[in-house]
């Protein structure tokens, strides 16, 4: 799959090309319109993956513009305004918006959000168990086991395991473990990874007692180990 493409519809430069900067970092191809009224062309013509449109635009507002494309399009639609009044809110999700962001935004935020509403609108194919050592992974069921027992994991501690346990030896920096779970990387979220690893192998232990599993990389990260069959019993 190539990359997706999304549509800025901005009339400010400045928040445009931010925008723009940020979903080009995160592998997105973008197109930016300044005109609501020279929006439903562009997007019959190309089609973008996910739209990011202001309210307030030259030529036609975008909740004209929201509506119009709802007549023939199903394209995620994310409303960006400056308005907070909850009545405008709900207005542009009755008219078909999919998320509604207010001014001033965190723009790491609003590629989180693009992402998110992508995985919602495009849903991927039910992923395959994943089996290491006495660990299995059931992405579909969202279940986790060790040996026979199940691993009561919250969200977090389930992908962190799954994405541990995809590259079994592989050392994840806590920086990819962040990016993999959240969905984007943001300052602040690093030493919280080190909270759920503490958690996840107090769960881990509790069935599989003096496992080491999951090993410290010190000044690094954390890595899957697979236990040798030969060495079990001896410990």
């Amino acid at each position: 799959m190539g990359k997706r493409k999304i549509l800025i519809v901005e009339d400010d430069k400045k928040i445009a090309e931010l925008l723009s900067d940020y979903l080009e970092q995160a592998n997105f191809n973008v197109s930016i319109l300044k005109r609501g009224d020279t929006v439903i062309s562009e997007v019959r013509i190309n089609p973008p993956d996910a739209i990011l449109l202001d309210i307030m635009l030259p030529g036609k507002d975008g909740m004209t513009v929201c509506r119009e494309i709802r007549a023939f399009s199903k394209v995620p639609i994310l409303m960006l305004t400056a308005k907070v009044e909850e009545i405008d809110r709900l207005l542009g999700l009755e008219l078909g918006a999919d998320d509604y962001i207010c001014k001033p935004f965190s723009p790491r935020e609003v590629v989180a959000r693009i992402k998110a509403v992508l995985r919602r609108s495009n849903p991927e194919p039910a992923e395959e168990k994943l089996v290491a050592g006495p660990i299995t992974i059931n992405p579909e069921s969202h279940k986790a086991t060790a040996g026979e027992a199940d691993l009561r994991l919250t969200p977090n501690e389930f992908e962190l395991l799954k994405v541990l346990i995809s590259r079994p030896g592989r050392v994840f920096t806590r920086s990819d473990l962040v990016s993999k779970i959240q969905g984007y990387d943001f300052d602040g979220y690093d030493r919280t990874i080190d909270s759920h690893i503490k958690n996840l192998r107090k769960k881990i232990d509790e069935v599989l007692p003096g496992n080491k599993i999951i090993q410290t990389v010190y000044g690094i990260g954390y890595s899957f180990s697979v236990p040798q069959a030969s060495s079990a019993t001896a410990e």
